[in-house]
């Protein structure tokens, strides 16, 4: 016996579907709802810092992130690190320059799909005027007409010039920072 599915049924499943192939695309960043923060470690001690002033821009749809392109502008300078004489010393040569180099940027050149609203994102970071290949994992939360996008990468002071001199490598200062980000978008 042959079985024959409803009408109503088959409309239902053709209509579900059509709704979640739609593309979501996100526009821009609002500055306001995201954040930048890192954590290393001083002298054995977990040290947590922001960086206050940036701005971005993102173009992302869920159907062509290939496609995607995101540009971040931080200033440098806007670095808090939990205290004046660290932010001033963080200002200096040896470390940010922000007097010589006062933004860090990173733009994006691709991303992909890795699943569960994950994405890969590539693209490259410039600080100190040293650029450097950064690939970074994204989580995609979509929330009433917004996307938070949930990131961190690890970032090797001394792939740029960060902590020269005395600072240089883990005897004082981690190498490795932690890089965590929020970016939130809307959706266009």
């Amino acid at each position: 016996m042959k079985r024959r599915t409803h009408p109503v049924v088959m409309l239902a499943l053709v209509v579900g579907w059509f709704s979640n192939a739609q593309a979501v695309e996100y526009k821009d960043v609002n500055r306001t709802a995201s954040q930048i923060s890192f954590t290393f470690q001083q002298f054995g001690q977990r040290v947590y810092g922001t960086f206050s002033d940036f701005e971005g821009t993102l173009t992302f749809d869920t159907q062509k992130p290939e496609a995607a392109h995101a540009l971040l502008k931080i200033q440098l300078a806007s670095i808090d690190a939990g205290s004046q004489d660290a932010n001033t010393r963080l200002q200096q040569p040896a470390w940010f320059d922000t007097a010589t180099y006062p933004v860090g940027v990173y733009e994006s050149n691709g991303a992909r799909a890795l699943g569960d609203n994950r994405y890969r994102i590539t693209g490259n970071l410039t600080i100190k005027g040293i650029t450097r290949p950064v690939n970074i994992e994204v989580v995609l939360k979509e929330q009433s007409g917004i996307g938070v996008f949930d990131g961190e990468f690890i970032l090797n002071r001394d792939d740029f010039n960060i902590g020269e001199g005395e600072w240089a490598g883990n005897s004082v200062v981690s190498n490795g920072i932690n890089i965590k980000f929020k970016m939130v978008a809307p959706q266009r």
